[in-house]
């Protein structure tokens, strides 16, 4: 089998040209990427339901907007989390051996709840009390449904031209005006991609 190139933690940002109205201007962050297929959520795409009528105890800790995202048309009844840590670029150091016999001393760990899924960025366990993460947490976010491709047919979608990837910042998770989010992640390409940036909602007004 052709060994693929993870996209792990990257961007699939949708091109003019993608024709499937569900990723339509769709933002997706790749969190799974390998032989088995891809999974990630829609960044963009912010419901009318607040956060405070789904999971209540983790109204406190979401950001603006304070609502649900579809992250996806697959499996819309469930619930995924996602959350930066502040300051954090990096998987914590190695705790340093002991000579003493007792167990090594925890390093600068990630928080309890929380899986690091690229850089700063991570998923978040909703069955865990918020109150373990408030400390840790930069703005949540919650996401009904997932963005889902079989084995190789991501690749396929890619090579038909209907995505560009780009590199993720953390600030993308909560962006505060989502519905932006297309243009500003291609304006900030140092390419030619910048220039979609200025592509017409209604191709005919081009």
């Amino acid at each position: 089998m052709t060994e693929v190139s993870s996209l792990t933690g990257r961007l699939l940002v949708a091109t003019p040209a993608l024709a499937d109205p569900n990723f339509d201007r769709a933002v997706v962050l790749l969190l799974d990427h390998d032989a088995e297929g891809s999974l990630g959520v829609v960044l963009n795409r912010p419901t009318p339901v607040g956060v405070g009528d789904v999971l209540l105890s983790w109204a406190p800790l979401a950001g603006e907007p304070g609502v649900v995202f579809q992250g996806g048309p697959v499996s819309l009844d469930s619930a995924l989390g996602l959350a930066v840590i502040p300051g954090d670029e990096g998987p914590p150091p190695a705790a340093p051996l002991r000579t003493d016999g007792a167990p090594p001393r925890a390093g600068r760990g990630d928080p309890v709840g929380w899986r690091r899924v690229h850089g700063a960025i991570g998923l978040v366990d909703l069955e865990a009390p918020p109150e373990l993460l408030a400390g840790a947490l930069g703005s949540l976010r919650i996401f009904a449904g997932y963005s889902g491709w079989g084995p190789g047919q991501l690749e396929a979608e890619l090579d038909d031209g209907a995505w560009y990837v780009v590199e993720s910042e953390p600030g993308d998770v909560s962006s505060p005006d989502p519905e932006r989010l297309w243009r500003s992640v291609l304006r900030r390409q140092r390419s030619e991609l910048a220039m979609v940036a200025t592509y017409p909602d209604d191709p005919s007004l081009n």
